[in-house]
């Protein structure tokens, strides 16, 4: 069903573990919500290709070898750190949105510039070590020892067009015009939602780091 030469016998159960693990929504998962409801896809979908390239870095991590972090508990606290404090950042923005149907008018048909949304989705994707955990549980223990770089690098490509394409879908879903109308007079409501999210998931990297 798969060339074998670039995909190994494990492949469809890697495929299948990081599937499940893109259903649980995450903080890459409000962010991308929160900006696609207010500024629909044109405002969130290079915030999905940011996220997608952060998880491309950790990926390729885990494919060349990430013992320096993963030995060195001060580099990857101060990468927890980080996250935290960018999250807290992020969550105290959209804590700030009001329940204004003009204002709101106006920042849908004005969406960020590419720039902010990649940046908003790669330091999201960036700083959470959780990613480097992850993905380098899946080319270990899935994969096993016998993989080939080939192999990997196939599986690395798979997993980073699956991240792209599966948040790309959330926010063409939550951007819907119908969706959009019913949601309209609730964005500032489930903008502060998500802002608390990513404040509880600051202050639970802060708590492990301590």
């Amino acid at each position: 069903m798969f060339d074998s030469q670039l995909f190994p016998a494990a492949f469809p159960a890697l495929a299948l573990a990081h599937f499940v693990a893109l259903l649980s929504p995450g903080q890459d998962f409000f962010l991308i919500v929160a900006h696609a409801i207010r500024h629909r896809l044109p405002g969130a979908r290079f915030i999905c290709l940011g996220i997608a390239l952060g998880n491309g870095i950790y990926i390729a991590i885990a494919i060349i070898g990430w013992s320096g972090i993963r030995d060195n508990p001060q580099l990857f606290s101060l990468v927890e750190i980080l996250g935290a404090l960018y999250l807290m950042w992020v969550g105290f923005k959209l804590l700030q949105s009001k329940p204004n149907n003009q204002a709101l008018a106006a920042a849908m048909g004005n969406a960020p510039a590419t720039y902010q949304q990649l940046l908003l989705g790669f330091n999201s994707a960036l700083l959470n070590p959780k990613n480097a955990l992850f993905y380098m549980s899946l080319m270990t223990v899935i994969l096993g020892r016998d993989v080939t770089t080939l192999q990997q690098i196939s599986c690395g490509v798979w997993m980073f067009f699956a991240v792209l394409l599966w948040d790309l879908l959330i926010a063409a879903i939550i951007g819907q015009q119908k969706i959009q109308g019913y949601l309209q007079h609730y964005v500032h409501r489930i903008e502060h939602g998500a802002g608390v999210i990513l404040l509880l998931f600051a202050v639970a990297l802060f708590a492990r780091v301590q």
